[in-house]
């Protein structure tokens, strides 16, 4: 499954074989547990977005709830995708030394970090990340980010 059609947490995890339900579960429970006040959990872009929503920050460049991390199970994988990590250097670094310190192999693009099973992630890691991201911290990140990209957009 690579991109889902449920509408709903419940549902997605129902199309899940068994084997990636436990996993994807074991990953939700920690995010879950670590997740700052203000964001919620739904479903977006086909995979269970924890985010921001539209009705708090509804000025968004694609008209969807801001998104701090993600989950997916994918072909020949599963995904954390931990966009409170992308682009800013200091969460990025301190993710990086952390998942190495725990003996974890991290294999990431952007802000995608794949996995086979749970066991392959430091979940403290994970919902460490996921900690210390509030919510007014990741809109003035995001806010931050869209100026320098239209000011860029600007000079061209």
């Amino acid at each position: 499954m690579v991109q889902s059609k449920a509408k709903s947490v419940k549902e997605y995890m129902a199309e899940l074989p068994a084997d990636q339900r436990k996993s994807i579960e074991a990953v939700r429970k920690v995010i879950l547990a670590n997740l700052p006040k203000g964001y919620e959990e739904g479903i977006d872009f086909g995979m269970i977005v924890y985010y921001i929503p539209l009705s708090r920050y509804p000025d968004t460049y694609n008209k969807h709830p801001l998104g701090v991390a993600a989950l997916a199970a994918q072909k020949n994988y599963l995904s954390v995708y931990l966009t409170c990590v992308y682009g800013d250097t200091k969460y990025m670094q301190w993710f990086k030394k952390a998942f190495e310190a725990a003996g974890k192999k991290l294999d990431m693009g952007k802000c995608c970090v794949r996995f086979k099973t749970a066991d392959d992630l430091p979940l403290d890691v994970i919902g460490e990340v996921v900690a210390k991201v509030p919510v007014e911290e990741y809109i003035k990140y995001y806010e931050a980010a869209r100026n320098q990209y239209a000011a860029q957009k600007a000079k061209k």
